[in-house]
């Protein structure tokens, strides 16, 4: 009885305050979490995991080596890659991360491309960002690979010791100054001999994931990886 109730309860709940799919905007019907059915058969992947030289590899050859690099998503200026990370980022929604993470990490132990890692770890935020955010957005995408693909994630290997300015403005030279010696291991031992699978969620020059792969192979990982939700031109 108590179940029933709380079900009804529930469903009362959804017909005044409706949840909304944060791809299309759409109603969420019951079942549905997140993404509507719809948007998460649709959702504009790149499929970039199963090309070893696709545009995001191509970013980091002759500059760090990679064991891999895959982007889920195809970035569109409002479309609705953009709102879901908007909303992500800027709108108090980490669970999006974690859901988009869940779907692609599934997609990646599927076609084998997560074997060769150890274990996820994310971008990190600087402290006084994170407080103000109260989340680290990559953190949460990493927890829902980690969910399907089998490995573990791992917090506090990576800092972030400088409080660099927003990439988004900046020219590709400039991002690259932006983020150099931005990173530093915390715990050498626990990433040493290890293959290391980086997560961040959004690519655009990769100054910053270089950054991150530079410090884990100077503190001895056995070699990186990269993922992200999505790669902006």
């Amino acid at each position: 009885m108590k179940s029933l109730l709380s079900e009804l309860s529930d469903d009362f709940i959804s017909l005044i305050y409706p949840h909304f799919c944060e791809g299309c905007l759409g109603p969420l019907v019951k079942g549905e979490d997140i993404l509507c059915t719809a948007c998460l058969s649709d959702l504009p992947r790149t499929n970039m995991h199963l090309d070893a030289d696709n545009p995001l590899a191509l970013k980091f050859r002759g500059r760090i080596p990679m064991l891999g690099a895959a982007v889920f998503l195809r970035f569109r200026k409002r479309g609705k890659v953009q709102r879901m990370l908007h909303a992500l980022k800027y709108k108090n929604r980490p669970e999006v991360g974690y859901k988009l993470g869940l779907v692609y990490g599934s997609e990646l132990a599927n076609e084998g491309f997560v074997t060769p890692f150890d274990m996820i770890l994310a971008v990190p935020l600087h402290p006084s960002r994170l407080r103000s955010r109260g989340y680290n957005q990559s953190d949460e995408w990493a927890r829902g690979l980690s969910a399907t693909a089998g490995i573990p994630f791992v917090t506090g290997v990576l800092k972030r010791v400088r409080n660099t300015r927003t990439q988004t403005t900046r020219t590709r030279l400039r991002r690259w100054e932006n983020v150099r010696d931005v990173f530093e291991v915390t715990d050498a031992d626990s990433v040493a001999g290890r293959r290391v699978l980086l997560v961040d969620d959004v690519a655009t020059t990769g100054a910053t994931l270089e950054s991150c792969g530079r410090s884990l192979l100077e503190a001895g990982c056995a070699g990186v990886g990269v993922v992200c939700i999505a790669m902006a031109q």
